[in-house]
């Protein structure tokens, strides 16, 4: 019988996979080390943080939960540096992301069928269009109004008495350009210089990367995600009872990639730890819905059917970044005859959250996204219902804490997506 199959787990192995982030890796200790300690004090249970040592960056958590102790070394998979280079620094260049992204979604006719699912995450995708548009229209607003107000200022001081003097005229007009466009440009750069709380252009790299091979994987990151596949082969062979990953947005799609990669390969030992997906807040319909998915839609496939693995998926309509309740493998008309997997769950935030809790994240969006990773203060459900900690710390492997849950009654599984193929 391999190790934790009773579903007792003493130690673990936890790989976690953020979405596209250019932030490093130490947001999410800390992310981890904070939230960790308030659910800790609100659930009654133990749970410590200490550095750990190694080439990856991670750290190891020492908790007693559920009155049992457990060992956990949690490592983040960092494609950081992926995303920073994706992310270009010109304004130009943005813009033409923006058109080669919209033409992308919008012709393929991914953009509404993702639209008959949750107008939430579309929205989301949609804002960022929208917004940097807004920008260049009141940029070309403000140029205009430069130029106008150049070339009048001149006429007047120039012919005090209306009469233009023709040889001043396309002098005033080429300075009046010259200022104009150095004050639309101003504009602009001075939105691109705030768009850390704005995230206009962080979202446009987000979706243009997501879409510039049309669904496939870019080289470079095909090549990161070999080697996550080896980090969690090497795990399998550890002295623990369960291998966890973790896959939150848009590394929720990398990490159902890199568990099939593996399985399909046999890198699964016979009396090994048991191996665990867990998926949050996912938006794999932005992708398994392109056409050129085919790799994707074949990894859902596969995934979906395995009895050596337990693949949870929870999401929560209050999260406006992500396909809530949406069957992965199902809306991407993938499904199976013997689909076991994923199972979905709702983190349900009205009920989660206390009712201060949540009026005060209500209208931060991008806050909430990231609220799987955090403490819930509302304590009245069972102690089975989500909590990230007692998943990644705590006693029981992730196929027993849920085995006697159903799915969520709001799940969506009907197939959405035009682009089925499964083959590349």
């Amino acid at each position: 019988m391999a190790r934790g199959e009773s579903g007792a787990v003493a130690r673990r192995r936890v790989f976690y996979i953020p979405g596209y982030d250019p932030i490093h890796p130490r947001r999410y200790r800390e992310l981890y080390r904070k939230e960790g300690a308030a659910q800790a004090a609100l659930s009654g249970y133990e749970i410590a943080l200490s550095p750990r040592a190694g080439d990856r960056y991670g750290w190891d958590v020492a908790a007693r939960i559920e009155g049992r102790e457990v060992a956990a070394a949690v490592e983040v998979l960092v494609w950081s540096d992926i995303v920073r280079g994706s992310m270009s620094n010109s304004i130009p260049a943005t813009y033409l992301q923006l058109l080669r992204t919209a033409w992308v979604y919008i012709a393929s006719g991914t953009l509404r069928r993702l639209m008959w699912m949750r107008k939430g995450p579309v929205i989301a995708a949609l804002y960022p269009v929208g917004f940097l548009l807004l920008q260049l229209v009141l940029a070309v607003l403000v140029g205009y109004v430069v130029l106008a107000g150049f070339t009048r200022g001149w006429e007047i001081a120039f012919s005090p008495e209306g009469a233009w003097f023709p040889p001043y005229m396309a002098l005033s007009i080429y300075l009046g350009l010259g200022l104009g466009v150095v004050a639309g440009v101003a504009v602009l750069r001075w939105f691109k210089a705030r768009d850390g709380k704005l995230y206009a252009y962080y979202l446009m790299h987000d979706y243009a990367y997501t879409c510039q091979l049309r669904g496939a994987n870019p080289p470079e990151l095909e090549a990161r995600m070999a080697d996550f596949a080896d980090a969690v082969a090497a795990a399998l062979t550890d002295d623990v009872d369960e291998v966890l990953v973790v896959g939150h947005s848009s590394g929720a799609h990398l990490a159902v990639t890199i568990l099939a990669d593996l399985l399909r390969a046999g890198r699964l030992p016979a009396n090994g730890p048991v191996l665990s997906l867990l998926t949050l807040g996912q938006v794999v319909p932005m992708v398994s819905f392109l056409p050129d998915a085919h790799r994707l839609r074949a990894d859902l496939h596969f995934l979906s059917t395995r009895e050596d693995i337990a693949w949870v998926d929870v999401t929560a309509p209050g999260d406006g970044c992500a396909f809530a309740l949406c069957d992965p493998v199902a809306v991407s008309g993938v499904a199976p005859a013997g689909q076991r997997w994923p199972l979905v769950l709702s983190a349900a935030f009205t009920q989660t959250l206390a009712p201060e809790t949540w009026r005060a994240l209500r209208w931060r969006f991008f806050r909430l996204h990231f609220q799987y990773l955090c403490a819930f203060d509302n304590l009245s459900g069972a102690a089975d219902d989500y909590d990230y900690f007692r998943v990644t710390a705590g006693p029981r492997t992730l196929g027993a804490r849920y085995a006697a849950r159903a799915p969520s009654k709001s799940r969506i599984d009907v197939p959405a997506s035009r682009y089925t193929n499964m083959a590349a």
